[in-house]
């Protein structure tokens, strides 16, 4: 008579479901996080400019950038954070002399908070993709960048950009 040990199936099944969740504990445990941030009074914003036409883009010529002047003019630092792109063809990159941040998109769901010193100017670069919808992207575009900050007047900045995705 054979003996017989566990089922083959029922532990392949176990061990399966054992690793799906590890899984998910570790790569799950960032994705969808909230940033906890605390307004401040001391916090003040200056933007130079937060509107940009770049006019007729080649959709062959290959993308574009544009750079906004965000500047901390407060006493405490300026803490920005959640950015986000409102299309995939577009990402939002905040620079200081000392820190680069990622790259960020319309998906990004990030608890990073780029802090920007008294006095320092943080630079947004805007990047637009404009053969990233192939030949249905001609035509005129809006994007928007949005981002969180610190400060109690200014909780969400948004910067438009425009253009007219032309075929040369």
């Amino acid at each position: 008579m054979k003996e017989r040990g566990p089922d083959k199936f029922m532990v392949g099944t176990v061990v399966i479901t054992v690793l799906i969740l590890a899984a998910a504990a570790v790569f799950g445990s960032g994705m969808g996080a909230t940033t906890q941030v605390t307004t401040d009074g001391q916090v003040a914003i200056s933007v130079d400019s937060n509107r940009y036409d770049w006019g007729n883009i080649d959709i062959s010529g290959g993308g574009v950038s544009k750079s906004f002047a965000i500047e901390s003019s407060g006493d405490v630092p300026l803490k920005l954070y959640n950015v986000k792109t409102s299309c995939m063809c577009t990402t939002a990159q905040l620079k200081t002399t000392s820190q680069t941040s990622p790259k960020f998109n319309m998906h990004d769901q990030t608890s990073s908070v780029f802090e920007v010193k008294p006095g320092e100017t943080a630079e947004l670069i805007v990047e637009f993709d404009p053969a990233f919808h192939g030949p249905s992207g001609i035509g005129p575009i809006s994007r928007t960048i949005t981002m969180n900050t610190n400060d109690p007047r200014n909780p969400t900045l948004s910067f438009n950009l425009t253009a007219q995705v032309v075929k040369n």
